[in-house]
């Protein structure tokens, strides 16, 4: 671990952001320009202490994980995140068969949408990041592990997961589940994992073997949706996409058409994440 250039790296790319830049308010009592330590650790999910003694050369050698969650803090791009884990003294993860980096500039739009829901997904519907109003409409969908962490796997795997979606549409989700894991078993960015994932679900769900037996293959989601939430009910939706330069990561922008119930019931859900954001 190098300490010295470890904590210069970080103290300059703080400097170099501007709170809008990571969708956070400036505030009327800002004298100096770049985020604050507490809002880098903040963004990190990391204490303020931890972030200042990297910065003044005190820290321990933070875990992967940390890294990891520095570097999408920062909005770092993928030559600064290799560099960084090399001052932390970690090798890089594989940039094509690893998708936990958030693609900093999906990252950027991400962070200016707060009336509305917006995800950024890999090509195995792992969940890497959500605004506030998706984490009202759906909880939070990050905090998997494993092959949970796949929204393919859950789906055949976790009741709960399809309490979200209407019963009528449950068929139609679990064929396009099949047939966009099927597209990532060949041609995704890690295939090794999407392999691990056919191979537990033909072991434990029939559900799951009739619907791979079709052959169906896609590659992307379909372009509109619908949601069940617990106090605001069915709530429809249209999808539009954004993809990172590999197509391995996609930000997915939820609206609804204006005068409809749906769009009512989103701004109240805006409202609901807001809310949640500030407790």
């Amino acid at each position: 671990m190098q300490k010295k250039e470890l904590a210069e790296f970080l103290r300059r790319r703080r400097e170099t952001l501007q709170p809008g830049d990571v969708g956070l308010l400036s505030g009327p009592r800002r004298r100096t320009g770049g985020l604050r330590r507490e809002e880098v650790a903040q963004l990190a999910g990391m204490s303020t202490d931890y972030y200042a003694r990297l910065e003044q050369q005190r820290g321990p050698q933070p875990s992967v994980q940390i890294a990891t969650a520095l570097a999408r803090a920062l909005r770092l791009t993928l030559d600064e995140r290799d560099h960084l884990f090399g001052l932390i003294g970690h090798n890089a993860p594989a940039r094509f068969h690893n998708c936990e980096h958030v693609s900093p500039t999906l990252l950027r739009v991400l962070d200016r949408l707060d009336d509305t829901p917006a995800l950024v997904l890999s090509d195995l519907a792992d969940v890497l990041a959500q605004n506030p109003v998706s984490v009202a409409l759906t909880r939070d969908q990050t905090r998997h592990t494993g092959l949970a962490r796949s929204a393919y796997y859950r789906w055949f795997t976790d009741p709960t997961e399809r309490l979200f979606y209407p019963e009528e549409d449950h068929l139609d989700l679990g064929r396009t589940h099949v047939a966009l894991l099927r597209a990532a078993l060949t041609t995704g960015s890690d295939t090794h994992r999407a392999a691990r994932i056919v191979a537990e679900l033909q072991q434990h769900s029939p559900e799951f073997v009739s619907l791979w037996q079709r052959q169906e293959v896609a590659q992307r989601y379909d372009d509109h949706k619908s949601f069940v939430h617990p106090e605001l009910g069915r709530i429809d939706l249209d999808c539009e996409f954004l993809y990172a330069e590999n197509r391995a990561q996609t930000l997915i922008v939820l609206t609804a058409r204006p005068g409809t119930e749906s769009h009512t019931k989103l701004q109240l859900l805006s409202v609901i994440g807001h809310e949640q954001l500030t407790s």
